[in-house]
């Protein structure tokens, strides 16, 4: 499905304060750093807006990170000089007008209509000429431009497909940047798998090998059926794997190291596991805790505010499961934020604190007892690499192959040293899926 049959339909009188909204929110992503997700919760203008209008908005500001590149691309071949465009709104306001040309079922006399009258608004009356000159240009010649550009190698940062070539060679890193050209689709996990073919007819979804539901046209997710009533949750296929191959720990106490916002907490809960969901930052436990209580779990979650790194517990765990904070790369499609948002030192310090979190796991869990390590990256460096240089440091550790019989099947998944790598274009036919590195993990 294009970006364009994904737009939501918009009378012309809901124009300004949508594209307004749009405006303000892609600045406090591109201009101040802010997550896509935080600034979705926190823009008043967006937040007020009916449900129609948020949904297209949401899909504009997206849409414009995802192809920033090519916009960026669109907006320099207009300008008659090359010379940077002040204040930064101004460049956003064309950034946002380039993306519903070339990649939005919108007309284009709205398109130019509405950016000028956004920047008589916005104290950029003076450059409404270049607004208007510059968006009909785009308009004209855009078709054109595009048939030349590479979308998928122009809309990924640099050293990001850098390492991607080195860590899989240049055809799998070209793949993995063209699959994140698409919108991820809509994964819940059912908390009663006995209830899963009734929730896949009720809601219209796939069942994948995995066990996860899968929704190609899933909407806004708390108008659902069963989502007030905590029948399921949101997680991508990927998400879901790494508390399955922890094997069996109904009635055992397993220690989730970096819970928030709480979808694996959730699954190991309804698995019948006590939960100890551990998480640095309140905010994002508060989330977690929220959430519990949606899905009527609570009862088997204790909820901890804590550095994982460092945390003791009186009894060593048999259990640990732990989703390490990462570069979040393998979740571009449904974040694309992310490439805006890290970078090469992002990564290398992230890189640091994994390797802590695994070295305290193995510090505090039992003989005989399971660590499951898992990431959101693409990177080697935060996946197979991390787990292969803390295997060298700790002789008290090896690695429990992981069967494709575990994963629904799935043998693509499986690397040579019995770990799980997930690409983006894997199951590419139904969807796709989140970028993920998992391995297993026992002390001796």
């Amino acid at each position: 499905m294009t970006d364009a049959e994904q737009q939501p339909k918009q009378d012309q009188g809901d124009m300004l304060a949508a594209r307004k909204a749009a405006l303000l929110m892609l600045g406090e992503i591109l201009d101040r750093k802010q997550p896509l997700d935080q600034v979705l919760e926190q823009t008043r203008e967006f937040t007020a807006l009916p449900q129609r209008d948020r949904g297209f908005v949401r899909m504009l500001v997206t849409t414009t990170l995802r192809r920033l590149g090519q916009v960026d691309d669109f907006i320099n071949k207009s300008l008659t000089q090359a010379e940077p465009l002040r204040p930064p709104a101004l460049r956003n306001l064309l950034r946002l007008g380039a993306t519903q040309i070339a990649f939005m079922n919108v007309p284009d006399y709205a398109i130019v209509d509405t950016s000028v009258r956004i920047a008589e608004k916005n104290n950029l009356s003076r450059q409404k000429g270049l607004v208007n000159a510059v968006l009909r240009r785009i308009a004209d010649e855009h078709k054109d431009w595009e048939k030349k550009q590479d979308a998928a190698r122009i809309n990924t940062p640099e050293w990001l497909m850098k390492i991607w070539i080195e860590d899989y060679g240049l055809r799998i890193a070209a793949e993995i940047a063209q699959a994140h050209m698409s919108e991820a689709p809509l994964d819940i996990s059912v908390k009663n798998p006995e209830e899963l073919t009734y929730w896949e007819g009720t809601l219209n979804g796939t069942k994948l090998s995995t066990g996860t539901l899968r929704l190609m046209d899933g909407g806004q997710v708390q108008y659902l059926p069963g989502f007030d009533d905590g029948m399921w949750w949101v997680q991508d296929a990927s998400a879901a794997l790494p508390a399955k191959l922890l094997g069996d720990v109904e009635h055992h106490t397993v220690i989730d190291m970096c819970a928030a916002p709480g979808g694996k907490t959730a699954q190991l809960a309804a698995m019948g596991a006590n939960v100890v969901a551990l998480d640095r930052s309140t905010r994002r436990l508060k989330r977690l805790t929220e959430n519990m209580n949606r899905l009527r779990l609570n009862n088997r979650v204790k909820v901890e505010a804590a550095d994982a790194s460092h945390w003791r517990c009186k009894q060593p765990p048999e259990y640990i499961l732990l989703d390490a904070p990462c570069s979040a790369t393998g979740t571009i499609r449904r974040h694309p934020d992310v490439m805006v948002l890290k970078n090469q030192i992002d990564m290398e310090r992230l890189v640091g604190m994994q390797h802590n979190l695994l070295m305290n796991a193995a510090d505090i869990m039992a003989k005989g007892g399971t660590l499951i390590y898992c990431t959101c990256s693409l990177q080697k460096a935060e996946g197979e690499h991390q787990i292969e240089n803390f295997l060298n440091a700790r002789n008290d550790m090896e690695r429990v192959p992981i069967k494709s019989s575990e994963i629904g099947g799935l043998d693509m998944l499986i690397t040579s040293q019995g770990d799980v790598r997930v690409l983006p274009f894997h199951l590419a036919p139904h969807g796709g899926m989140d970028g993920f590195f998992i391995s297993r993990l026992v002390k001796r």
